[in-house]
């Protein structure tokens, strides 16, 4: 029987940086029925106080320990590795989530112990990137990281590409495979997992990326619903991966929970 919830945010909770219709009563519902659930999120965007504060914006009040990052993830890796100095490829911002550990200097073409890579969305070009790749040859044990392998996602604008499509290129040009912080990595799922104490087969992913959060949460042994908001397309029905359950939005949610119960 399911007893907890990982929950993806942007296009599942909110999209546009509007809630989704009825995402909050849905989540005070899981509060009232005290039913523990976590937010698991590939955003590198943005450092993890600052997505609570967007959140709180939008009416929807969290704790900073109820949110689960790429570098929040990788935070905790590197506390057990000789990794540094580290090469960082993510917005200024989301750096302050990495402040303790040393760093290379912003122009420096070699000397990092781990290069890591998120979503840099405009902040990319063939410099940005060619930098990254020497960086990786400079040192035969330099290690790739990926925040995340998310191929896409779905701003204002339209669809925008996301860090994947980048880390392909690296693992391409530098023949070295990127160990993956964010979803759809194994390690990460567990992660959240030991922060809930709970076991695979009791946990639905709920998402709006069939391969990151349902492939993803499969794959890791949990159950995986696809909600038809965010990123959502009819083609995800079709393809190999297919949902433990289809949710209209994040706000289905207290009905199918207890149909299941």
């Amino acid at each position: 029987m399911l007893k907890a919830l990982l929950i993806d945010l942007d296009g599942v909770i909110y999209q546009a940086a509007q809630p989704v219709p009825g995402a909050i009563q849905a989540l005070e519902w899981l509060d009232s029925q005290s039913i523990p659930y976590l937010f698991v999120t590939n955003t590198t965007s943005r450092p993890r106080d600052a997505i609570v504060a967007r959140l709180a914006e939008m009416g929807i009040q969290v704790k900073a320990r109820q949110i689960l990052t790429p570098v929040i993830a990788l935070a905790n890796w590197i506390h057990q590795q000789d990794a540094e100095p580290l090469a960082l490829f993510i917005p200024g911002d989301t750096r302050k989530d990495l402040h303790e550990f040393r760093q290379v200097p912003e122009d420096a073409e070699s000397g990092a112990g781990t290069v890591v890579v998120g979503d840099l969305a405009q902040g990319w070009s063939f410099e940005v990137l060619n930098r990254a790749f020497r960086l990786l040859l400079s040192n035969p044990e330099c290690q790739l990281v990926a925040l995340g392998m998310t191929r896409y996602w779905r701003t204002e604008s339209g669809l925008q590409l996301d860090v994947g499509p980048f880390v392909k290129a690296l693992e391409y040009a530098s023949d070295r495979p990127a160990q993956v912080f964010g979803k759809p990595a194994e390690a990460f799922f567990c992660q959240a997992l030991d922060i809930l104490d709970v076991r695979a087969e009791e946990t639905l992913m709920i998402g709006d990326d069939i391969r990151g959060d349902v492939g993803g949460a499969q794959t890791s042994g949990l159950k995986g619903a696809l909600v038809k908001t965010g990123k959502f397309q009819k083609s995800d029905l079709g393809g190999d991966i297919v949902p433990d359950v289809v949710l209209e939005s994040f706000a289905s949610l207290p009905e199918y929970w207890m149909a299941q119960h």
